[in-house]
Protein backbone atom coordinates (compact mmCIF):
# COMPACT_ATOMS: atom_id res chain seq x y z
CA UNK A 1 0.00 0.00 0.00
CA UNK A 2 3.06 2.31 0.45
CA UNK A 3 4.41 1.41 -2.73
CA UNK A 4 1.05 2.36 -4.36
CA UNK A 5 0.85 5.52 -2.36
CA UNK A 6 4.92 6.82 -3.43
CA UNK A 7 4.08 5.97 -6.95
CA UNK A 8 0.90 8.13 -6.55
CA UNK A 9 2.49 10.51 -5.06
CA UNK A 10 5.45 10.74 -7.67
CA UNK A 11 2.87 10.61 -10.45
CA UNK A 12 1.36 13.39 -9.36
CA UNK A 13 5.11 15.45 -8.22
CA UNK A 14 5.77 14.73 -12.30
CA UNK A 15 2.74 16.24 -13.37
CA UNK A 16 2.46 18.83 -11.00
CA UNK A 17 6.58 19.87 -12.45
CA UNK A 18 5.48 18.97 -16.32
CA UNK A 19 2.54 21.80 -15.43
CA UNK A 20 4.91 24.13 -14.40
CA UNK A 21 7.26 23.78 -16.77
CA UNK A 22 4.81 24.00 -19.89
CA UNK A 23 3.50 27.19 -17.89
CA UNK A 24 6.81 28.76 -17.72
CA UNK A 25 7.24 28.08 -21.61
CA UNK A 26 3.63 29.26 -22.30
CA UNK A 27 4.69 32.59 -20.25
CA UNK A 28 7.43 33.31 -22.45
CA UNK A 29 5.83 32.36 -25.25
CA UNK A 30 3.19 35.19 -24.45
CA UNK A 31 5.79 37.18 -23.19
CA UNK A 32 6.86 37.68 -26.78
CA UNK A 33 3.14 38.00 -28.23
CA UNK A 34 2.88 41.09 -26.14
CA UNK A 35 5.93 42.85 -27.10
CA UNK A 36 4.86 41.95 -30.72
CA UNK A 37 1.79 43.01 -30.46
CA UNK A 38 3.29 46.55 -29.20
CA UNK A 39 6.11 46.57 -31.94
CA UNK A 40 3.08 46.17 -34.43
CA UNK A 41 1.83 49.66 -34.52
CA UNK A 42 5.29 51.24 -35.07
CA UNK A 43 7.06 48.45 -36.77
CA UNK A 44 8.82 49.61 -40.21
CA UNK A 45 8.09 46.54 -42.76
CA UNK A 46 11.31 46.42 -45.00
CA UNK A 47 10.75 47.06 -48.82
CA UNK A 48 11.37 43.61 -49.92
CA UNK A 49 8.95 42.18 -47.24
CA UNK A 50 6.35 44.44 -48.50
CA UNK A 51 7.17 43.40 -52.32
CA UNK A 52 6.66 39.75 -51.83
CA UNK A 53 3.79 40.48 -49.59
CA UNK A 54 1.88 42.69 -52.44
CA UNK A 55 3.13 40.11 -55.38
CA UNK A 56 1.55 37.07 -53.32
CA UNK A 57 -1.40 39.14 -52.65
CA UNK A 58 -1.73 40.00 -56.41
CA UNK A 59 -1.26 36.35 -57.44
CA UNK A 60 -4.38 35.26 -54.78
CA UNK A 61 -6.73 38.40 -56.07
CA UNK A 62 -6.23 37.75 -59.34
CA UNK A 63 -6.85 33.70 -58.95
CA UNK A 64 -10.41 34.57 -57.43
CA UNK A 65 -9.61 33.70 -53.59
CA UNK A 66 -11.35 36.59 -51.11
CA UNK A 67 -9.88 38.67 -49.88
CA UNK A 68 -9.88 37.36 -46.27
CA UNK A 69 -8.88 33.85 -47.24
CA UNK A 70 -5.82 35.42 -49.39
CA UNK A 71 -5.00 37.74 -45.90
CA UNK A 72 -5.10 34.55 -43.83
CA UNK A 73 -3.15 32.06 -46.08
CA UNK A 74 -0.13 35.11 -46.13
CA UNK A 75 -0.29 35.31 -42.22
CA UNK A 76 0.34 31.85 -41.64
CA UNK A 77 3.43 32.03 -44.23
CA UNK A 78 4.99 35.10 -43.10
CA UNK A 79 7.92 34.50 -41.11
CA UNK A 80 8.41 37.83 -39.45
CA UNK A 81 6.53 37.60 -36.26
CA UNK A 82 5.47 41.48 -36.13
CA UNK A 83 4.16 41.46 -39.62
CA UNK A 84 2.06 38.34 -39.46
CA UNK A 85 0.13 40.46 -36.46
CA UNK A 86 0.24 43.29 -38.21
CA UNK A 87 -1.87 41.01 -41.22
CA UNK A 88 -3.62 39.13 -38.57
CA UNK A 89 -5.45 42.49 -37.47
CA UNK A 90 -5.83 43.68 -40.81
CA UNK A 91 -7.50 40.75 -41.98
CA UNK A 92 -9.47 40.97 -38.51
CA UNK A 93 -10.46 44.21 -39.37
CA UNK A 94 -11.14 43.32 -43.14
CA UNK A 95 -13.63 40.29 -41.97
CA UNK A 96 -15.61 42.99 -39.64
CA UNK A 97 -16.15 45.00 -42.60
CA UNK A 98 -13.65 47.64 -42.52
CA UNK A 99 -12.36 48.23 -46.16
CA UNK A 100 -8.62 46.92 -46.95
CA UNK A 101 -7.62 50.45 -47.18
CA UNK A 102 -8.61 51.61 -43.84
CA UNK A 103 -7.00 48.73 -41.99
CA UNK A 104 -3.96 48.98 -44.12
CA UNK A 105 -4.07 53.13 -42.91
CA UNK A 106 -4.31 51.93 -39.23
CA UNK A 107 -0.12 51.05 -39.94
CA UNK A 108 1.71 53.53 -41.52
CA UNK A 109 5.18 52.30 -40.79
CA UNK A 110 4.06 49.23 -42.61
CA UNK A 111 1.60 50.01 -45.24
CA UNK A 112 3.57 53.31 -46.88
CA UNK A 113 1.20 56.01 -48.19
CA UNK A 114 1.66 54.60 -51.85
CA UNK A 115 0.19 50.99 -51.05
CA UNK A 116 -3.07 52.86 -49.24
CA UNK A 117 -3.84 54.92 -52.56
CA UNK A 118 -3.24 52.53 -54.84
CA UNK A 119 -5.60 50.05 -52.68
CA UNK A 120 -8.52 52.67 -52.05
CA UNK A 121 -7.72 53.49 -56.14
CA UNK A 122 -8.53 49.48 -56.57
CA UNK A 123 -11.39 49.30 -54.28
CA UNK A 124 -12.97 51.98 -56.33
CA UNK A 125 -12.85 50.35 -59.50
CA UNK A 126 -13.12 46.78 -58.89
CA UNK A 127 -9.67 45.25 -59.82
CA UNK A 128 -7.98 45.26 -56.93
CA UNK A 129 -5.94 42.45 -57.82
CA UNK A 130 -4.47 44.17 -61.35
CA UNK A 131 -3.75 46.76 -59.11
CA UNK A 132 -1.68 45.29 -56.93
CA UNK A 133 0.24 43.82 -59.35
CA UNK A 134 1.71 47.20 -60.49
CA UNK A 135 2.47 47.92 -56.94
CA UNK A 136 4.32 44.46 -56.20
CA UNK A 137 6.22 45.59 -60.12
CA UNK A 138 6.94 49.33 -58.48
CA UNK A 139 8.01 47.97 -55.37
CA UNK A 140 10.22 45.35 -57.36
CA UNK A 141 12.03 47.67 -59.43
CA UNK A 142 12.60 50.26 -56.41
CA UNK A 143 14.03 47.33 -54.12
CA UNK A 144 16.33 46.49 -57.46
CA UNK A 145 17.56 50.01 -57.76
CA UNK A 146 18.24 50.37 -53.93
CA UNK A 147 20.28 47.03 -54.45
CA UNK A 148 22.68 48.55 -56.96
CA UNK A 149 23.29 51.78 -55.00
CA UNK A 150 23.81 49.97 -51.75
CA UNK A 151 25.96 47.56 -53.27
CA UNK A 152 28.32 50.01 -55.32
CA UNK A 153 28.70 51.94 -51.98
CA UNK A 154 29.19 48.94 -49.54
CA UNK A 155 33.13 47.75 -50.97
CA UNK A 156 34.55 51.18 -51.18
CA UNK A 157 32.95 51.13 -47.23
CA UNK A 158 33.44 48.11 -46.18
CA UNK A 159 37.48 48.92 -47.91
CA UNK A 160 37.79 52.48 -45.89
CA UNK A 161 36.15 51.02 -42.47
CA UNK A 162 38.83 48.05 -42.30
CA UNK A 163 41.58 50.65 -43.34
CA UNK A 164 41.05 52.99 -40.91
CA UNK A 165 41.13 50.06 -38.22
CA UNK A 166 44.30 48.61 -38.98
CA UNK A 167 45.87 52.65 -39.54
CA UNK A 168 44.48 52.88 -35.50
CA UNK A 169 45.96 49.65 -34.67
CA UNK A 170 49.24 50.83 -35.97
CA UNK A 171 49.64 54.27 -34.30
CA UNK A 172 48.30 53.05 -31.14
CA UNK A 173 50.15 49.24 -30.28
CA UNK A 174 53.15 48.79 -32.71
CA UNK A 175 54.52 52.42 -33.79
CA UNK A 176 55.06 53.62 -29.80
CA UNK A 177 57.18 50.62 -29.33
CA UNK A 178 59.82 51.65 -32.64
CA UNK A 179 59.62 55.36 -30.94
CA UNK A 180 60.88 54.41 -27.73
CA UNK A 181 63.79 51.97 -29.76
CA UNK A 182 64.81 54.79 -32.05
CA UNK A 183 65.03 57.41 -28.99
CA UNK A 184 67.71 55.39 -27.70
CA UNK A 185 70.02 56.17 -30.31
CA UNK A 186 70.45 58.95 -29.59
CA UNK A 187 70.29 61.15 -32.55
CA UNK A 188 67.54 63.18 -34.02
CA UNK A 189 64.87 61.43 -35.72
CA UNK A 190 63.59 62.94 -39.59
CA UNK A 191 60.73 65.31 -39.55
CA UNK A 192 58.34 62.52 -41.37
CA UNK A 193 59.08 60.30 -38.97
CA UNK A 194 58.55 62.93 -35.76
CA UNK A 195 55.89 64.05 -37.23
CA UNK A 196 54.35 60.12 -37.23
CA UNK A 197 54.97 59.58 -33.38
CA UNK A 198 53.30 62.77 -32.74
CA UNK A 199 50.25 61.62 -34.23
CA UNK A 200 50.66 58.28 -33.24
CA UNK A 201 50.79 59.58 -29.24
CA UNK A 202 48.43 61.93 -29.99
CA UNK A 203 45.89 58.70 -30.87
CA UNK A 204 46.99 56.50 -27.98
CA UNK A 205 46.90 59.56 -25.42
CA UNK A 206 43.48 60.51 -26.59
CA UNK A 207 41.59 57.48 -28.16
CA UNK A 208 39.79 56.78 -25.23
CA UNK A 209 38.20 60.58 -25.96
CA UNK A 210 38.08 60.65 -29.67
CA UNK A 211 35.84 57.36 -29.96
CA UNK A 212 32.86 58.63 -27.78
CA UNK A 213 33.69 62.57 -29.34
CA UNK A 214 33.17 60.88 -32.87
CA UNK A 215 30.29 59.09 -32.03
CA UNK A 216 28.62 62.54 -30.15
CA UNK A 217 28.85 64.37 -33.02
CA UNK A 218 27.57 61.34 -35.55
CA UNK A 219 24.78 61.34 -33.46
CA UNK A 220 24.17 65.34 -32.95
CA UNK A 221 24.75 65.17 -37.02
CA UNK A 222 22.47 62.23 -37.65
CA UNK A 223 19.75 64.27 -35.29
CA UNK A 224 20.20 67.10 -37.18
CA UNK A 225 19.17 65.67 -40.63
CA UNK A 226 16.35 64.78 -39.19
CA UNK A 227 15.04 68.50 -38.95
CA UNK A 228 13.41 69.88 -42.00
CA UNK A 229 16.60 72.49 -42.11
CA UNK A 230 19.20 69.79 -41.49
CA UNK A 231 17.18 67.58 -44.36
CA UNK A 232 17.55 70.98 -46.66
CA UNK A 233 21.34 71.20 -45.70
CA UNK A 234 22.27 68.17 -46.44
CA UNK A 235 20.29 67.82 -49.65
CA UNK A 236 22.12 70.50 -50.98
CA UNK A 237 25.62 68.77 -49.47
CA UNK A 238 24.98 65.69 -51.36
CA UNK A 239 23.74 67.05 -54.71
CA UNK A 240 27.38 69.73 -54.55
CA UNK A 241 29.37 65.98 -54.48
CA UNK A 242 30.85 65.52 -57.60
CA UNK A 243 29.92 61.54 -58.06
CA UNK A 244 27.06 61.10 -55.52
CA UNK A 245 25.42 63.95 -55.82
CA UNK A 246 24.30 63.18 -59.61
CA UNK A 247 23.78 59.20 -58.59
CA UNK A 248 21.42 60.74 -55.68
CA UNK A 249 19.11 63.18 -58.06
CA UNK A 250 18.78 60.84 -61.09
CA UNK A 251 17.90 58.14 -57.98
CA UNK A 252 15.42 60.25 -56.49
CA UNK A 253 13.99 61.93 -60.38
CA UNK A 254 13.68 57.89 -61.46
CA UNK A 255 11.56 57.56 -58.32
CA UNK A 256 9.73 60.78 -58.40
CA UNK A 257 8.69 59.90 -62.30
CA UNK A 258 8.10 56.48 -61.79
CA UNK A 259 5.70 56.84 -58.57
CA UNK A 260 3.40 59.96 -60.36
CA UNK A 261 3.42 57.57 -63.15
CA UNK A 262 1.80 54.51 -61.61
CA UNK A 263 -0.93 56.63 -59.24
CA UNK A 264 -2.05 58.23 -62.30
CA UNK A 265 -2.08 55.31 -64.55
CA UNK A 266 -4.16 53.68 -61.41
CA UNK A 267 -6.76 56.63 -60.86
CA UNK A 268 -5.39 58.47 -57.95
CA UNK A 269 -6.48 62.04 -58.26
CA UNK A 270 -3.59 64.16 -59.18
CA UNK A 271 -3.16 66.67 -56.59
CA UNK A 272 -3.36 63.43 -53.91
CA UNK A 273 -0.69 61.71 -56.53
CA UNK A 274 1.57 65.06 -55.99
CA UNK A 275 0.85 64.40 -52.04
CA UNK A 276 2.01 60.75 -51.90
CA UNK A 277 4.80 61.19 -54.51
CA UNK A 278 5.91 64.72 -52.09
CA UNK A 279 5.44 62.04 -48.85
CA UNK A 280 7.42 59.25 -50.74
CA UNK A 281 10.49 61.11 -52.26
CA UNK A 282 12.33 61.30 -49.22
CA UNK A 283 13.94 64.56 -50.90
CA UNK A 284 13.74 68.70 -50.26
CA UNK A 285 14.19 69.36 -53.64
CA UNK A 286 11.51 67.08 -54.78
CA UNK A 287 9.12 68.57 -51.94
CA UNK A 288 9.70 71.79 -52.72
CA UNK A 289 8.66 71.11 -56.37
CA UNK A 290 5.54 69.19 -55.88
CA UNK A 291 4.15 71.98 -53.35
CA UNK A 292 4.45 74.36 -56.39
CA UNK A 293 3.26 71.73 -58.34
CA UNK A 294 0.04 71.13 -56.03
CA UNK A 295 -0.90 74.78 -56.01
CA UNK A 296 0.14 75.09 -60.03
CA UNK A 297 -2.19 72.62 -61.30
CA UNK A 298 -4.94 74.12 -58.54
CA UNK A 299 -5.12 77.15 -60.96
CA UNK A 300 -5.22 75.38 -63.54
CA UNK A 301 -2.01 74.92 -64.77
CA UNK A 302 0.64 71.82 -65.96
CA UNK A 303 3.43 70.31 -64.48
CA UNK A 304 5.40 71.05 -67.26
CA UNK A 305 4.97 74.78 -66.17
CA UNK A 306 6.60 73.96 -63.01
CA UNK A 307 9.13 71.25 -64.19
CA UNK A 308 10.72 74.49 -66.69
CA UNK A 309 11.35 76.94 -63.85
CA UNK A 310 12.76 73.90 -61.41
CA UNK A 311 16.59 73.41 -61.93
CA UNK A 312 16.69 70.46 -59.83
CA UNK A 313 14.66 68.54 -63.05
CA UNK A 314 17.05 67.86 -65.97
CA UNK A 315 15.50 69.17 -69.43
CA UNK A 316 14.54 65.88 -70.70
CA UNK A 317 12.17 65.35 -68.02
CA UNK A 318 10.70 69.06 -68.95
CA UNK A 319 10.21 67.91 -72.29
CA UNK A 320 8.79 64.64 -71.90
CA UNK A 321 6.21 65.64 -69.46
CA UNK A 322 5.11 68.35 -72.10
CA UNK A 323 4.76 66.07 -74.78
CA UNK A 324 2.91 63.05 -72.67
CA UNK A 325 0.45 66.50 -71.76
CA UNK A 326 -0.03 67.44 -74.91
CA UNK A 327 -0.65 64.11 -76.27
CA UNK A 328 -2.69 63.05 -73.40
CA UNK A 329 -0.09 60.49 -72.15
CA UNK A 330 1.81 61.96 -69.26
CA UNK A 331 1.74 58.60 -66.91
CA UNK A 332 3.48 56.97 -70.42
CA UNK A 333 6.24 59.89 -70.92
CA UNK A 334 7.04 59.73 -67.09
CA UNK A 335 7.83 55.77 -67.36
CA UNK A 336 10.00 56.59 -70.30
CA UNK A 337 11.77 58.71 -67.78
CA UNK A 338 11.76 56.52 -64.93
CA UNK A 339 13.57 53.62 -66.75
CA UNK A 340 15.45 55.92 -68.81
CA UNK A 341 17.24 57.06 -65.23
CA UNK A 342 17.47 53.37 -64.11
CA UNK A 343 19.52 53.31 -66.91
CA UNK A 344 21.93 55.86 -66.26
CA UNK A 345 21.66 54.88 -62.45
CA UNK A 346 22.76 51.14 -63.63
CA UNK A 347 25.54 52.35 -65.82
CA UNK A 348 27.39 54.91 -63.24
CA UNK A 349 26.91 52.39 -60.58
CA UNK A 350 28.66 49.58 -62.70
CA UNK A 351 31.59 52.12 -64.11
CA UNK A 352 31.49 53.40 -60.01
CA UNK A 353 32.49 49.71 -59.07
CA UNK A 354 35.21 49.37 -61.30
CA UNK A 355 36.58 52.61 -60.68
CA UNK A 356 36.51 52.05 -57.06
CA UNK A 357 38.65 49.23 -56.60
CA UNK A 358 42.30 50.84 -58.97
CA UNK A 359 41.41 54.19 -56.58
CA UNK A 360 41.07 51.77 -53.07
CA UNK A 361 44.27 50.49 -53.52
CA UNK A 362 46.14 53.68 -55.13
CA UNK A 363 45.25 55.73 -51.38
CA UNK A 364 46.01 52.70 -49.35
CA UNK A 365 49.55 51.94 -51.41
CA UNK A 366 50.24 55.80 -50.26
CA UNK A 367 48.91 55.73 -46.84
CA UNK A 368 50.43 53.09 -45.93
CA UNK A 369 54.00 53.43 -48.30
CA UNK A 370 54.15 56.90 -45.96
CA UNK A 371 54.05 54.94 -42.36
CA UNK A 372 56.44 52.63 -43.97
CA UNK A 373 59.09 55.66 -45.09
CA UNK A 374 58.45 57.64 -42.17
CA UNK A 375 59.49 54.41 -40.06
CA UNK A 376 62.81 52.91 -41.92
CA UNK A 377 63.87 56.99 -42.47
CA UNK A 378 65.82 56.48 -39.27
CA UNK A 379 67.43 53.43 -39.85
CA UNK A 380 68.62 54.77 -42.98
CA UNK A 381 70.09 57.77 -41.17
CA UNK A 382 71.48 55.34 -38.67
CA UNK A 383 73.78 53.15 -41.75
CA UNK A 384 74.50 56.44 -43.58
CA UNK A 385 76.36 57.39 -39.96
CA UNK A 386 77.77 54.55 -39.48
CA UNK A 387 79.52 54.41 -43.24
CA UNK A 388 80.66 57.81 -43.28
CA UNK A 389 82.15 57.13 -39.40
CA UNK A 390 83.73 54.17 -40.88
Amino acid sequence: MAMITGSATASASTATTARKGNSFWENQRLAKQRVYEKKAKTKKIALSKLTTFTQQLSAMLEAGLPLVQALEALQDQTEDPVFRIIIRNVKVDVASGTSFSEACAKYPKAFPNLFVSMVEAGEASGGLGSLMNRVSIYFEDTVKLMREVKGAMTYPLSVMGIAIGLIVVLMVFVIPVFKDMFVSFGSDLPAPTQMLFDVSMFFKNYILYIIPLVALIAFLLGKYFGTPKGRRVKDQLVRRMPIAGSLSREVSISRFTRTYAILLRSGVPILRAIEIVSRASNNTFIEHACTKISRQISQGGQLSEVLAEEEYFPPVVKHMARAGEQTGNVDGMMNKVADFYDDEVKVKVESLTSLMEPLLTCFLGVVIGAIVMAMFLPIFNLAATAMNAS
